[in-house]
């Protein structure tokens, strides 16, 4: 039941978000021979995510991401270039031909792919609350409580359905997952609902704040691919390809357990008919 409440809410606050940089979408994007003419391929990363993408001890950006990236540009025979994305601008940097394709947990929704499009899915993502142990909060319902404050980010998701929804909440907004992983830990708010497959990986920063995942199925599980520009079908139809030998090779599931420490939760369903 809430699974369609949430996808009708978030799809009629992306439409208007939208509106804006429909325009631009194919203008500037380069076709597959042009990129591999180039010797490049630029794909929007959001570093702000880890372990989906961080800055490395030499300052450098890496994270699961990154790494499959990698892989396609190798599979393409040309140099991968990595631009730094943030949640807002991810779909206008890709709409506008700045990048080639987009990750930062791009995932696939309706009013998303009348921006842009999609190749199939990279990953699952899958949903909940993460609160401290000690907290009263066990579900959704408890979330529409006007003593409860919300740390979310700008520009992700969740965002139009707590606003619609769970009217009650206060919110605290941020421009990036670490400054909300902080805020949560300095006790500025009461709990965050988003994405939980990263939470273990971002949380044992803390060791000394103790944390509970609540799992919220009635989300429902999302996809996430990359988003190329709209009409760009020579890269979208071999990304698809790549996509799918890199499922059937077992490389995706490898990377993700090497960054996320553990299997994904959900499994892609994998075909080869796309």
């Amino acid at each position: 039941m809430l699974s369609g409440v949430f996808r009708r809410v978030f799809g009629a606050a992306a439409l208007i978000a939208s509106a804006a940089f429909v325009a631009p979408a194919a203008v500037d994007a380069r076709t597959l021979d042009e990129i591999l003419a180039s010797g490049e391929f630029r794909v929007g990363v959001n570093p702000t995510l880890p372990p989906r993408a961080l800055f490395n001890d030499k300052n450098e950006i890496d994270g699961f991401e990154p790494e499959i990236a990698g892989l396609i540009a190798e599979m393409m025979g040309v140099k991968l270039v990595l631009v730094q994305v943030g949640s807002p601008d991810r779909i206008p940097f890709v709409a506008a031909g700045k990048v080639d394709a987009v990750m930062g947990a791009m995932s696939r929704k309706v009013d998303r792919a009348k921006v842009i499009d999609f190749t199939v899915p990279l990953h699952s993502e899958n949903y909940g609350i993460v609160a401290k142990p000690d907290s009263p909060i066990t579900s959704l319902e408890d979330l529409n409580n006007e003593n409860i404050t919300l740390i979310q980010v700008r520009g992700t998701t969740a965002i139009p359905f707590i606003e619609q929804k769970l009217p009650k909440a206060k919110l605290i907004l941020l421009d990036n997952y670490a400054d909300r992983d902080r805020a949560l830990t300095q006790g500025r708010g009461d709990a965050s609902f988003d994405g939980i497959d990263s939470m273990p990986f971002r949380l044992a920063a803390f060791a000394n704040t103790k944390w509970k995942i609540i799992p919220v199925p009635e989300w429902g599980i999302t996809y996430s691919s990359l988003g190329v520009a709209k009409g760009n079908d020579t890269l979208k139809d071999w990304l698809n390809l790549a996509i799918y030998e890199l499922h059937t090779s077992g490389a995706i599931e490898a990377a993700w357990e090497k960054w996320f420490l553990s299997p994904m939760a959900s499994k892609v369903p994998v075909s080869p008919y796309f």
